[in-house]
């Protein structure tokens, strides 16, 4: 009997050392698991197992950490092509036009114009005419003026629309421009419209609109049976349209 029973005590200290998880009491997983809390470690219970889970669990480690090195490592190469993209963009060249390219786009026949058009300049689709009186007689036919959205007036033949020979106009002295505005009906309503308006080009001599100077660099808005004239020249345009009454 007592044999029996030592054996019994033998086979149970041996299931407790081996430490298998089947074989230990509640006592001793409790025991095991206050000693990890207390230590912050795991204390090995001599099972080959747990040699393995241990060996396992430090390779994982291993493999974590290199984990981490190689997200780092690539998270570097990132940044570092991302630097070098943005310094090869500010060697692009860039196609923005500069000062001197700008002025190159807004001449003719090698003339550098003296104004350039808005961003509401529009055709017109009234068809408007210019009346060229002079002494109080017609000359020549009327000048169509509805074919463009401006027209440049000026001594210089080489650019000029409508050319004015007289010696007090300038070179570049005036440009009718056609602007697409907002305009007010009789009914107070707006509505958008494709209007004449003339600007004077810093000229010598100053355009008139109805015997009135106008200051140069602004537009003027041109209504029919308006008068124009250029300089001390005596010839004057009429404004109208092929509906103007007589």
């Amino acid at each position: 009997m007592v044999q029996e029973i030592g054996e019994r005590i033998g086979k149970r200290m041996m299931v407790v050392g081996w430490g298998d998880c089947r074989g230990v009491t509640v006592q001793s997983r409790q025991r095991s698991m206050a000693e990890r809390l207390g230590t912050g470690l795991a204390r090995p219970l001599g099972h080959p197992r747990l040699g393995n889970v241990t060996r396992c669990l430090a390779s994982r480690s291993r493999d974590t950490v290199a984990n981490r090195v190689g997200d780092n490592d690539s998270v570097t190469k990132m940044n570092a092509a991302a630097e070098a993209l943005e310094e090869k963009d500010k060697h692009k060249p860039s196609f923005e036009l500069s000062g001197k390219l700008a002025e190159e786009t807004n001449r003719v026949r090698g003339i550098t114009l003296l104004f350039t058009e808005p961003p509401e300049a529009r055709k017109p689709e009234i068809r408007w005419r210019l009346y060229v009186f002079k002494g109080g007689e017609v000359l020549n036919e009327p000048l169509y003026v509805h074919r463009q959205s401006c027209y440049l007036f000026g001594r210089e033949r080489r650019i000029a629309d409508i050319p004015t020979d007289h010696p007090s106009c300038s070179k570049q002295h005036a440009v009718l421009q056609y602007r697409l505005v907002e305009k007010e009906q009789l009914d107070g309503l707006m509505s958008k419209q494709v209007r004449p308006y003339l600007m004077d080009l810093d000229s010598t001599n100053g355009t008139f609109i109805n015997d009135n100077r106008i200051e140069p660099r602004r537009y003027y808005e041109l209504f029919e049976k308006d008068t124009v004239k250029f300089g001390n020249s005596s010839r004057e345009y009429v404004l109208l349209h092929e509906n103007s009454a007589g």
